[in-house]
Parts: C-alpha cells; sequence; structure tokens
C-alpha cells in the first residue's frame, strides 16, 4: 500500500516524465508513441518504477532495452525539471505494461469459448 505522499510523487514523475518523452523521446525512439501507464515509488523516494506503453513499434524489448540504455540522460532531463520539487532524483527502473496484450488475449480467448457449440446438462432435453 502507497503512501499518500508515494502517490503524489509518483503523479509529479510521471506527468514530467511524460513531457520528456513527448518533447525528447524521438531522439533514441524515432516514430514510437511511448504512453507512461504506471509509476510505483519506493517508501524513501529513491527508487522509481516506470511503466512504460509503446505504440507503432514491432519489438517491445527493443524499445524499452533503448530506454533502459539511456535512462541516465531521461534521469537528468527529469531532474532539471523537478529540482525545485525535490531533494533527490529517484533512480529510474523501466518495464513495459503488458496490461493491453493480456487484455487482448483474454478477449480472442473469450471469442473462442463463444463461439464454441454448448454441451447439454444432465437432465436437459
Amino acid at each position: 500500500m502507497e503512501s499518500k505522499r508515494q502517490q503524489k510523487f509518483a503523479g509529479v514523475l510521471q506527468e514530467e516524465l511524460a513531457q520528456v518523452f513527448q518533447r525528447e523521446g524521438g531522439a533514441f525512439l524515432p516514430n514510437t508513441l511511448v504512453t507512461i501507464t504506471r509509476v510505483r515509488v519506493s517508501p524513501d523516494l529513491a527508487v522509481a518504477k516506470i511503466y512504460l506503453s509503446f505504440f507503432n513499434t514491432t519489438n517491445t524489448t527493443l524499445s524499452i532495452n533503448t530506454v533502459n540504455a539511456h535512462a541516465g540522460e531521461i534521469r537528468y532531463k527529469l531532474g532539471a525539471r523537478i529540482r525545485h520539487q525535490v531533494r533527490v532524483v529517484p533512480e529510474l527502473t523501466f518495464f513495459v505494461d503488458d496490461t493491453n496484450e493480456y487484455v487482448e488475449r483474454m478477449d480472442h480467448l473469450f471469442d473462442k469459448i463463444a463461439k464454441e457449440p454448448r454441451q447439454k446438462e444432465e437432465g436437459e432435453d
């Protein structure tokens, strides 16, 4: 359970990182739209886990590896934006948010189940 302080800080990080990716994300991920879906912050606010969703990309593994390779640069740009609001800029770790893929897979399974013929139960005629 996150405290109010963690939630507020995560919101600030999400907002500012969205601006960083919108303005300067094209330098290391051209023609790819990056959405920050969730931010989790440690209780001491020193570590942030950022979950990203990628659109217009064929290889999400390559995209997340590219973002993690530029994590220091992203952290520096984030620090320049929030330096007056926080004491310490957190260490950033990026992860793929696969919620959309999971939803699509579940929809596909439900559609497949719905198309199967129903079996009669005992007692039905």
